[in-house]
């Protein structure tokens, strides 16, 4: 085993599985206010809760057959919803509402990951993984391209901001200056340069996920700047130059993932018809919390 590998999953160290029964698990994001894990099964449209003393419970049905969540500064949920074609965000007072449907005056065609930057801009991937009955729902394509967007802060601005892919899971590195995304058809991830703006440059690329199927998804970074994704195996994991340390192995085959706990070192990986967790000893980057906003009244 790799020394940096262990050091980050040390030997002995084991997978638990927390639920099973789903059709195909997909994006968890831990709420740390709640202390809890949520998480979509997108064809059996519902968005699951656990916490460690109650367990399983539904939190959302129907949910739009939601894939990618995060949380916002401010801890509101951001899902992206195959089947509505939307990117939607939950009010404080548990109001949902759309924030990204069209470009153009063009439907979306499936939003299917999503993270938030410390500024509050959302940028989400919009792949035509959706455009079906059993993932979300038969319509037509039609936009000409599958983009990488950028929602501004305020909302007012929306714009493709890479449009050169087939793009799925997302990454911030974790000063923001990189953008991670993977490319599921092409079976490699691609880093780009973030300005202060939040335009996307010098794409280039960062590593290779050999192997089928469906590799790579979901991405997430750890403190450190390692990157964590889900392929053959399990979760990949490569250091901050692309080399790649090790995999964690999941007994099935992992869509996304996410950190969680009070720590930040627990790994929540969902995995088709069941979500695991693995303890870790290197923390992930915390979602949801005022704490990474420069400024969070640029926060609508």
């Amino acid at each position: 085993m790799n020394p940096e590998f262990e050091r980050i999953f040390p030997h002995g160290t084991e997978t638990a599985k927390l639920g099973t029964g789903f059709q195909f698990t997909e994006g968890p994001v831990w709420d740390a206010r709640g202390e809890y894990l949520l998480f979509s099964d997108i064809p059996g449209d519902r968005i699951s809760r656990w916490t460690s003393q109650e367990g399983l419970s539904v939190f959302r049905s129907p949910s739009g057959k939601s894939n990618g969540l995060t949380l916002d500064g401010r801890g509101r949920l951001v899902a992206c919803e195959h089947a509505n074609r939307r990117v939607s965000r939950t009010e404080e007072d548990g109001t949902v509402v759309t924030i990204a449907s069209h470009f153009q005056g063009k439907k979306l065609n499936s939003p299917n990951d999503v993270v938030v930057k410390s500024d509050g801009s959302v940028y989400f991937t919009d792949p035509p993984y959706g455009l079906n009955p059993m993932f979300g729902t038969m319509g037509r394509q039609e936009l000409p391209f599958y983009g990488v967007y950028r929602l501004s802060p305020d909302g007012s601005d929306l714009k493709p901001v890479i449009v050169d892919s087939v793009p799925n899971g997302l990454a911030f590195s974790p000063d923001e200056s990189l953008l991670y995304v993977a490319d599921t058809e092409k079976n490699h991830v691609r880093v780009f340069d973030v300005d202060a703006a939040g335009n996307t440059a010098n794409g280039r690329l960062f590593a290779d996920l050999p192997g089928e199927p469906l590799a790579p998804d979901g991405m997430k970074v750890d403190t450190e700047g390692n990157l964590y994704v889900t392929g053959k195996g399990g979760v990949w994991v490569f250091d901050p130059k692309g080399v790649r340390l090790g995999i964690i192995p999941v007994p099935e085959l992992p869509a996304n993932l996410c950190w969680g706990e009070s720590d930040w070192k627990t790994l929540f990986i969902a995995a088709r018809s069941s979500v695991y967790r693995v303890r870790l000893a290197v923390a992930g980057i915390p979602v949801g919390s005022p704490r990474r906003l420069h400024n969070e009244t640029d926060v609508p």
